[in-house]
């Protein structure tokens, strides 16, 4: 039994020395072909001294905002077109409120309040005794128009 346990031990020791010796030869085999055969980066074959896509970095991104703030700003308060041919015109932010406060917003009409139920004397009317039947405020107008409720 014991001369089976070293011939066991035996075949496993050679069989894994043969076994990585043909990795290795073989590993050395590919790695060969490969640097015969592939570039280092087979996508960038022709792109050695291609610019990267804009946009790239910025040289001087405080100075940039700070362009770009001042754009903005001399657009937003001073008059100019926004399509000319439209007749489409900009105006600056203090002159577009000062005549919004002076025309007023386009405000809806009040729907009459029903009369269907009359208050005791001496009472003032509560929303529940002045609603319709079927009727609730809709949220799209803050409660100041009523539409049928889903049932």
């Amino acid at each position: 039994m014991g001369s089976v346990r070293i011939a066991i031990g035996l075949w496993l020791a050679i069989s894994a020395a043969v076994i990585s010796a043909g990795m290795g030869l073989l590993f050395g085999l590919f790695v060969k072909q490969s640097e015969e055969t592939n570039p280092e980066y087979p996508l960038a074959t022709g792109q050695e001294h291609r610019l990267p896509a804009a946009p790239r970095l910025q040289q001087f991104p405080g100075n940039e905002f700070v362009d770009f703030r001042a754009h903005e700003q001399a657009i937003l308060q001073n008059y100019g077109y926004v399509n000319k041919e439209a007749g489409v015109v900009r105006i600056p932010i203090a002159e577009a409120m000062r005549r919004v406060v002076e025309s007023g917003l386009p405000v809806r009409a009040q729907q009459p309040a029903p009369a269907s139920a009359e208050p005791a004397p001496g009472k003032e009317a509560t929303p529940q005794q002045t609603e319709t039947p079927g009727l609730m405020p809709a949220d799209s107008s803050a409660g100041r128009t009523m539409e049928r409720r889903r049932q």
